[in-house]
């Protein structure tokens, strides 16, 4: 498929998220950078993405401190989301995460606020609080929302099935001696990279009984955006 038609339903995507938390009450506002860490996950699609916006905005020069990023421990995800709804629908525990990463500054934040932030990858969209992240030391997220964010993510990952999936330093530095030197129409992922892993279709959504007729809404957008 034509990286252009990825890219069109990816940001299709972040529009039908974007109108669904708008009405919310959140404590996040702007200035607020707590959870703006080097910890960020996304896929490889959404890596071409915040490329487009560096190389159109004339940011390229902001990769010099993702690549002072990869000295530190960093959280690296072991598997995707849709390969955890692949090991719940077959009944499987999933392996122990590690957690002996920091939670040094998001590379993109500057003066706690963010560089991307039109092209901010989901895993940044989805990460609110109902209350104020340094009165109650984590976010405080009602569980439907916690369903929410967790099916479309599984969604980001569906359309870049064949793409990688890691932490943000990591897909970014993978992807750029590609994207740099020219510009693809179409989009292919060759080869990998240590703490990458590769996505997958939707095997199922990760989606509890008791939140499945709340989610139905937002379903049936999500199901007008060609995949």
């Amino acid at each position: 498929m034509k990286i252009a038609r990825r890219l069109d339903a990816l940001h299709e995507i972040y529009a039908v998220y974007d109108n669904f938390i708008k009405g919310l009450t959140m404590a996040c506002k702007r200035g607020c950078a707590t959870c703006c860490t080097q910890n960020v996950t996304m896929t490889t699609l959404e890596g071409y993405s915040i490329f487009q916006h560096l190389i159109a905005s004339g940011k390229t020069g902001l990769l010099k401190a993702v690549h002072h990023t990869v000295k530190s421990k960093r959280y690296q995800p072991a598997l995707t989301t849709n390969e955890l709804a692949a090991l719940c629908l077959n009944g499987e525990d999933p392996p122990e995460e590690k957690n002996d990463y920091s939670s040094i500054a998001c590379p993109f934040l500057c003066n706690n606020e963010c560089l991307i932030y039109e092209e901010r990858p989901l895993g940044c969209r989805c990460f609110f609080s109902a209350e104020k992240c340094e009165t109650a030391a984590c976010a405080v997220v009602e569980p439907f929302f916690v369903t929410v964010n967790t099916v479309f993510l599984q969604f980001v990952e569906h359309i870049d099935a064949g793409g990688l999936f890691g932490n943000m330093s990591d897909v970014l530095l993978f992807l750029e001696p590609e994207i740099t030197q020219t510009c693809h129409e179409t989009y292919s992922i060759v080869g990998n990279r240590v703490g990458l892993s590769h996505n997958r279709p939707i095997p199922a959504l990760l989606a509890p009984p008791e939140h499945q007729m709340r989610l139905e809404p937002v379903l049936r957008e999500l199901s007008n955006i060609p995949l």
